[in-house]
């Protein structure tokens, strides 16, 4: 197939995480036998997506402007951030918990090895935000893998240089989970911050 252009659409497919070569050319073959109509959608969807989808200068989400739907909200209480990892975590926030505070948006986690640092996490725009004494609570809902525990270390260490409280999701069992089926880290976790019933 060499660089045909069949084979540049099928490679263009593996870039997206979990597609792998015979899923990528799943998706072209969809593509060009059954639904040119709806790839040619597609394509220009993509295309202005890319033109068009910045991160909102506030808490760093994906917006098409300059503040995203939630930081244009008055009602939120500006002084109760919550620190995710990526504008999908905080969309799981927003839509399956009654938290009526702010965001900030780090678009990943501290990965030295992969050249991911304060600066690419936004650390120094996070910082600025919880001078001046406006904060009374950062709640740090970062991932419970190891460069997500030394994100959220990082981070509450810099708050509380800066007199800022911070708090930590909780991390357990899952509801409805066996224990026989939870990871050792989790159960770990889950007994560590048990609580009273």
């Amino acid at each position: 197939m060499g660089n045909s252009l069949l084979h540049q659409l099928i490679e263009a497919f593996t870039f997206l995480p979990g597609v792998g070569s015979k899923t990528a050319q799943r998706f072209a073959y969809y593509m060009l036998e059954r639904d040119r109509e709806g790839a040619s959608r597609l394509a220009a969807v993509i295309r202005e997506a890319m033109e068009n989808i910045t991160r909102c200068a506030n808490c760093r989400m994906f917006s098409e402007e300059d503040l995203c739907w939630i930081c244009c909200d008055d009602s939120r209480d500006e002084s109760l951030i919550c620190v995710v990892e990526n504008s999908s975590g905080l969309m799981a926030m927003a839509a399956n918990t009654d938290y009526q505070g702010v965001y900030f948006v780090l678009h990943g986690r501290l990965s030295p090895l992969d050249g991911i640092g304060p600066d690419e996490i936004g650390l120094d725009q996070l910082k600025e935000k919880l001078t001046g004494n406006k904060v009374r609570e950062l709640i740090l809902a970062t991932s419970s893998t190891v460069e997500g525990d030394v994100t959220a270390h990082v981070i509450s260490e810099m708050a509380a240089g800066l007199n800022v409280k911070t708090t930590r999701l909780a991390q357990g069992v899952p509801a409805g989970g066996d224990l026989e089926f939870v990871d050792a880290t989790t159960l770990f976790n889950a007994f560590k911050l048990r609580r009273d019933y």
